[in-house]
Order: C-alpha cells, then sequence, then structure tokens
C-alpha cells in the first residue's frame, strides 16, 4: 500500500550500516544513492528513504514495519539489528493481540526510530 516513505537522520553515515545490516537479511538493498538521500527497496523501486539536511534537528520516534517472509527471517533481522547495536524493545514472538499469525521483532534504530519486521503468516511453532 506504501509506495515509498522517509525518516530524517541525523547521522546518515550510521544509519546507511544500520540499514545495510538490518533489512538485508529481509531481501531489500540500496536501489538510489543520492549523497543526503538513499533508498532501499527491490527491482530498481525504492520504497523507504532515509536522509538527512543541515538543520534536522531532533527527530521524532517513527514506527515503520518492514515485510518478512518468515519468522526465520524476523530473527535474522533481529540479529543483525544486534549487531548493530540496536536495542531490542521487544523480542521476536508471535503477537496474538495483534493476529493469531503475526510474527515480530521490535528495535530502536541508531536516530531513536522504532523499527519492526513482521511476517503474518508464522506459526505458534515458528
Amino acid at each position: 500500500m506504501i509506495d515509498h516513505f522517509g525518516i530524517n537522520c541525523a547521522d546518515l553515515d550510521a544509519a546507511k550500516a544500520f540499514y545495510d545490516a538490518v533489512l538485508a537479511p529481509l531481501g531489500f538493498s540500496r536501489q538510489m544513492d543520492f549523497g543526503v538521500a538513499v533508498g532501499y527497496g527491490t527491482q530498481g523501486h525504492p520504497a523507504f528513504w532515509i536522509g538527512t539536511f543541515d538543520g534536522v534537528g531532533p527527530n521524532r520516534e517513527t514506527h515503520v514495519a518492514f515485510v518478512a517472509e518468515s519468522a526465520e527471517r524476523v530473527r535474522a533481522f533481529h540479529q543483525a539489528a544486534l549487531g548493530q547495536g540496536a536495542e531490542t524493545l521487544h523480542e521476536p514472538r508471535i503477537w496474538p493481540e495483534y493476529h493469531d499469525h503475526y510474527y515480530g521483532a521490535f528495535v530502536r534504530d541508531p536516530d531513536g526510530n522504532n523499527v519492526e519486521a513482521v511476517c503474518h503468516t508464522a506459526d505458534a511453532g515458528d
């Protein structure tokens, strides 16, 4: 449903390192890099953008959920995030309050945003 969206980053180099690492297990990569803005996605379509500009100032927390094809990929996302020094907000698990097959993990990125990977087809045994 979302064509693309973007967030502002205080330290673009730290944000690039973080998103390069955590999006790779989900099958996403850099599609465009303009120096002050980087677009991530697949097949030449950047759907998620990070950027910076002079005077960005303090950011409000943003929540973004990335699609994961399996619970295994959600866990890989989580491990990649921890490898980048991210804070875990919620360990990977089934979230029955959302729906029976909602498997997600939530972390805080280098700019304080709440970032999630979610699989909508997981089973309780995943």
